[in-house]
């Protein structure tokens, strides 16, 4: 295109020659309109050259001002890309209004349930796993992991925390519905027969006496009627009166315990011996290293199956999850409401990003090579403007010309 703008500006050139040596040589009015013509098209093509050199460089190397735009101009133009980008594409309202007709919950529903998709999420699920298992499987990770889990574990005060535990485990009486199931399934337990046989016969190999008059059977079973009686006496009472003795000593020693683990130095001082001893427990180290090479081997063996039972799962678990969202047109709605929502906030947070990534790119760009893939990708049409002004320069020309001798006569 530079060759052919060139050629056009060329020609102009030889024909304004041919016409000032012809209008000299054979005077005649043709040659006046000719050179009319070939004078303005040079004109135009210079003109344009300039205009179209002038953004990417000096013409002919002089520091004209106002030329050599993009390269003097990068910051700006990285600044007006970027306001530009932002405020006709991202803006909030346009992106808003995009996601309210874009329908992202039922879009997701319908994809999740196509069985192709969710295969394909299982894929993905065993790939991600799989590079995490290879990612950590590494000496360094692993104890990396092991010291960072050791000093975290080192820093844990396990009396005062399992104080805390157990005090809002037992505020407000919740720990007697923890008593009452506890009588109900004493109470179970002494109903059945089998427990009641076994007692019986540990009692008769007690009675000793009583064997060889045949009565050791006898007396057994009586002693276990009267103990099954008691102590079902003792928790039936207990689970009927709130106020209970045993409830009460059963509150007084949690109260004493839970007051012990949290401000007794001898408790908390036991309790961190006890986790430093299992810490430094080798004992320990070899069950948790063998017990990752149990869960690595099985996992290893897992996804190299067609079958991985992980993929299967996370395909089942997102057919159902699309299934339901589907069949719930309140859920897909809330959805919705919760992207519209959140989307403003995200929007200006990350809209401001894209700008400021913008303008920091195209300045971060090597002038010269920004200047050649500019030029690269349009200058192509930046020549037809050339071309046009050389043509169009022709046809001013004669214009010109027609009317200057329309005016004269």
């Amino acid at each position: 295109m530079k060759r052919l703008a060139l050629a056009l500006l060329a020609g102009a050139a030889l024909l304004y020659g041919l016409a000032v040596w012809g209008g000299q040589a054979h005077p005649h009015a043709a040659w006046g309109w000719l050179a009319a013509g070939a004078e303005a098209a040079m004109v135009g093509a210079i003109a344009d050259w300039f205009a179209v050199v002038a953004l990417f460089r000096h013409p002919l190397g002089l520091p004209i001002p106002h030329t050599a735009i993009l390269p003097t101009r990068k910051a700006r133009l990285g600044r007006n890309l970027a306001d530009f980008i932002c405020d006709n594409f991202l803006a909030t309202p346009q992106v808003l209004a995009k996601l309210r007709s874009y329908g992202a919950a039922g879009r997701i529903a319908r994809w999740l349930a196509q069985p192709e998709h969710t295969q394909q999420l299982g894929t993905h699920a065993v790939a991600l796993v799989r590079l995490a298992l290879n990612a950590f499987d590494d000496t360094r990770v692993r104890d990396f992991v092991a010291r960072a889990a050791g000093a975290g574990l080192q820093r844990i005060d396990v009396a005062p925390l399992a104080g805390q535990v157990l005090g809002a485990l037992t505020a407000e009486g919740r720990h007697q519905a923890l008593l009452d199931e506890v009588l109900r399934q004493l109470a179970d337990l002494l109903d059945d027969e089998a427990l009641q046989d076994r007692l019986t016969d540990a009692i008769a190999r007690e009675v000793k006496a009583l064997r060889y008059l045949g009565l050791d059977q006898v007396a057994a079973k009586l002693a276990t009627r009267k103990i099954v009686a008691a102590v079902a006496h003792t928790l039936g009472e207990t689970a009927a009166q709130p106020d209970h003795p045993l409830r009460q000593r059963f509150d007084a020693f949690t109260g004493r315990f839970v007051e012990r683990l949290q401000h007794d130095p001898a408790f908390v001082a036991r309790g961190e011996r006890w986790r430093d001893e299992l810490l430094a427990h080798p004992a320990l180290a070899d069950y948790l290293q063998g017990l990752w090479g149990r869960v690595r081997a099985w996992l290893d063996a897992d996804l190299a199956r067609e079958d991985s039972a992980l993929r299967q799962r996370v395909a089942l678990l997102a057919a159902e999850l699309g299934r339901r969202l589907e069949a719930d047109e309140a859920m897909r709605r809330w959805l919705d409401e919760q992207l519209l929502a959140a989307a403003p906030a995200l929007i200006d947070r990350w809209r401001e990003d894209g700008r400021r990534y913008i303008e920091e790119r195209v300045a971060a760009w090597d002038t010269d090579a920004m200047v050649r893939e500019v030029e690269r990708n349009i200058g192509r049409d930046l020549q037809f403007i050339r071309i046009n002004g050389t043509l169009v320069g022709g046809l001013v020309g004669l214009a010109i010309h027609g009317l200057t001798l329309g005016l004269a006569g």
